[in-house]
């Protein structure tokens, strides 16, 4: 998914589901009370006054320099002295305990939205950030922000938290079409089906090379990607009712057992990834592009044009085709919304006492956020111009659309690159056509059917979302670990699939029938059918 960490490295960004999901960042930011040139022009009083602004953020790839023309245009355009610091996203959860056990909290943070219920929760408790709210309806960009997502970082009723967009999609399976129609297989509706394609697909030749060298799904460690086809088979939707009607983590559900079971199928019959419990993202993400696998999947924003360009490289006539939400055992059918934000921005308490430094910096953030419609994508509209380093030099035009330079992150040639929150806020998630910001047509066609499915399904609202569980927060990663690693020996064999219950009752007597009476505590329907919107 967004995010600007994916502007560091395409490829990383194609579709992280923790997924993380992120994507390529979104053209960037313009208000009607900002100036073309200079941003928001500061007042009288602090036109001579230099600020200097620090910030902790993570990018997946290798970090941007920290001297480059990107920077030098924020601290020219702001009247600043910006000065970030950037960690690979598999160092930075000891780096950013690190900034906090010593107390020197940087102007601005960047968090991960997982860090949400734990890392944020606990320090804003302690007064370590800015109360954002009183300064919400002061910048276009956040007075975009939907209630319910300000809800969902609310602490103690305060507002910490600002959060960076994300759209409801989620990401989809996406199956090799040019193979289905070689083995004249129809779409599959249902995990039955998926699992009849997957397991031809390992052995009936559908790359037609004569060689047994293909099989179906690509997965990777923690069961990644889900391929769940609706809430029913999600575990992280709270979607399963238990005996007494309480809500329950779709980890522990009928959905997740019934998925277990077909994996742990295909892992006998060779049809998914064979060393997928140690398998890193990255190289999930090959077994697909490489030709070798035929079933993966897809998103709107996010996907990598040099992965696709490497699989059409070796397969040119690939096609694709996104599989819909399946009919679940309630008869519901549709897809789990995504909590509409990836990530959050922290301002450090201390600024509250800087009230004009302050100011400078929410001028940033807004900045950083605001939307572009797609006919101001472009050198004539100076502020998204300036956003992507200026035409020639961080940018080009094709087709009518912005492409970076080749080395547009790893020289710094942008501004865009160095924000804390790089994603542009959307007025509605349809304002964006992320289809025609892919150059290949096989890839544009692919995003293409899944915007438009999107447009079309019902999506279920998570009901914990915005609540809290004091347990969760001290037990529910470890917790989550644990169920996790006894089902991926369910899918090798090493744990019968049999013991399921067992499993579930081992998660309830870990903390997670506490995690459950607390979030339901929270919750106010009680019907999943009426969370369908």
């Amino acid at each position: 998914m967004s995010k600007k960490r994916m502007i560091t490295m395409m490829m990383a960004a194609l579709l992280s589901v923790s997924l993380a999901a992120c994507g390529q960042s979104s053209p960037g930011p313009k208000s009607a009370e900002q100036p073309q040139e200079g941003g928001k022009a500061p007042t009288e009083g602090e036109a001579k006054q230099i600020y200097t602004v620090t910030a902790i953020d993570y990018r997946y790839g290798d970090p941007p320099p920290s001297s480059s023309p990107g920077l030098t245009m924020i601290n020219e355009r702001f009247n600043v002295k910006y000065e970030p610091t950037f960690v690979p996203n598999t160092a930075f959860d000891e780096k950013i305990n690190a900034t906090f056990a010593s107390g020197k909290i940087p102007d601005m943070i960047g968090l991960m939205t997982a860090d949400v219920k734990n890392r944020y929760n606990k320090f804003a408790k302690q007064g370590a950030f800015l109360d954002i709210e009183p300064y919400i309806q002061e910048y276009p960009t956040l007075k975009l922000v939907p209630d319910f997502i300000w809800d969902a970082v609310r602490v103690d009723g305060k507002i910490y938290a600002i959060p960076q967009y994300a759209p409801k999609y989620q990401v989809v399976t996406v199956i090799r079409k040019d193979w289905l129609d070689k083995l004249g297989l129809e779409v599959p509706t249902n995990y039955e089906q998926l699992k009849e394609v997957a397991i031809a697909f390992t052995n009936n030749d559908p790359d037609g090379n004569g060689k047994k060298d293909t099989y179906g799904l690509a997965i990777g460690q923690d069961i990644n990607p889900n391929f769940n086809q609706g809430p029913y088979w999600d575990p992280d939707a709270w979607y399963h009712q238990d005996e007494a009607g309480n809500y329950i983590p779709g980890m522990i559900g009928n959905g997740r057992k019934e998925f277990i079971t077909m994996l742990s199928e295909l892992y006998k019959a060779g049809a998914m990834t064979k060393d997928y419990a140690i398998l890193n993202w990255a190289d999930t993400n090959k077994e697909f592009y490489s030709g070798k696998a035929g079933i993966f999947i897809g998103t709107p924003r996010g996907m990598s044009q040099e992965y696709m360009d490497g699989l059409l490289a070796i397969h040119p006539d690939a096609q694709f085709v996104s599989l819909g939400p399946f009919k679940d055992a309630y008869g519901n059918q549709g897809l789990t919304s995504g909590a509409g934000f990836n990530g959050i921005t922290l301002l450090s308490a201390k600024l509250a006492s800087e009230p004009e430094k302050q100011k400078r910096i929410l001028a940033m953030i807004d900045f950083g956020r605001t939307f572009y419609p797609e006919d101001s994508r472009n050198e004539s509209n100076a502020d998204f111009d300036w956003w992507s380093g200026k035409i020639g030099v961080g940018y080009e035009m094709k087709d009518g659309v912005p492409v970076n330079k080749e080395n547009f992150a790893s020289d710094g040639l942008a501004p865009s690159t160095y924000f804390v929150d790089n994603t542009a806020w959307a007025p509605q998630d349809f304002d964006n056509d992320y289809s025609i910001t892919y150059q290949t047509k096989q890839l544009s066609d692919l995003v293409e059917s899944i915007e438009a499915m999107y447009k079309e399904i019902k999506l279920y609202a998570n009901p914990i979302t915005g609540l809290e569980s004091a347990t969760d927060n001290a037990k529910g990663a470890e917790l989550k670990k644990y169920v996790m690693d006894e089902q991926v020996k369910m899918i090798a064999g090493t744990r019968p699939v049999s013991e399921w219950d067992q499993l579930v009752q081992e998660y309830l007597s870990k903390g997670g029938a506490d995690i459950i009476a607390e979030y339901n505590a929270g919750i106010t329907e009680k019907d999943p059918k009426a969370l369908f919107k």
